[in-house]
């Protein structure tokens, strides 16, 4: 592992344990997906197995898994009505902490789960930090039979959408979320107006849900080097995307 990759593993442990400080006993805790995201259900695992008591919801089939090897109390089966606290990754955060999620092809089930969340934690190293959205492709979950024709909606909005494939497989066999769809990879350069952007996704026929998580975030805990900041949103309130 080269000195930049060890850097990064590091700042993801150190923002995930900073987080995991905010959880207290009797709270009911979303867990996100990612590997940042999995630094934070084993420091939870390890808080649970000296009394922490706690229930918890994953946002995928792995950080169930994972959270449920470290001995974390999980909902399997539905998710809560209200969460007191998620604590998730991104792929890209901005300063009014609107994000691009579902590099890991998870932004369905982190999205519901968010939703559920009095508050939302997002982890990060120091890459994730952005200006403007946009570098990291956009992922688009679809409906298979749908998918062609969602791509061509999309690059009617200036997109570029490629299909995700699965990781290790045959050239041309897509990914599959844990829920069965595709996603689309989408590049629209940078994005200036997310909220406009998330408006011209949503009616598009096929889409299942977009990576676009906006007013979401509660704060940011960025790692750099090794200190941990805490970003709060310039202000509070904005529709959710």
């Amino acid at each position: 592992m080269s000195d930049e990759n060890d850097v990064v593993e590091r700042e993801k442990e150190l923002a995930a344990r900073a987080a995991v400080e905010y959880v207290t006993s009797g709270m009911r805790v979303g867990l996100g997906s990612g590997t940042t995201s999995a630094y934070a259900v084993k420091a939870l695992g390890e808080r649970v197995k000296g009394g922490l008591d706690i229930v918890a919801v994953a946002t995928s089939k792995d950080t169930q898994a994972l959270a449920i090897s470290v001995g974390i109390p999980m909902i399997t089966t539905t998710v809560p009505l209200a969460l007191d606290l998620t604590i998730d990754g991104a792929d890209e955060f901005d300063p009014e902490l609107r994000l691009i999620k579902g590099g890991g092809g998870d932004l369905l089930h982190e999205k519901i789960v968010a939703s559920a969340s009095r508050r939302e934690i997002i982890i990060a190293d120091h890459r994730k930090q952005v200006q403007v959205l946009g570098a990291f492709p956009l992922p688009v979950e679809v409906i298979p039979i749908a998918w062609t024709l969602v791509a061509k909606a999309i690059r009617g909005l200036g997109g570029n959408p490629v299909l995700r494939g699965a990781k290790g497989a045959a050239a041309g066999t897509p990914f599959i979320t844990d829920e069965g769809n595709f996603i689309l990879d989408c590049s629209f350069g940078p994005i200036r107006e997310p909220e406009a952007l998330a408006r011209d996704l949503e009616p598009i026929p096929g889409i299942v849900e977009h990576g676009l998580f906006l007013g979401y975030a509660s704060e940011v805990l960025l790692a750099v080097g090794d200190r941990v900041e805490r970003i709060l949103p310039p202000q509070k309130g904005g529709a959710r995307g």
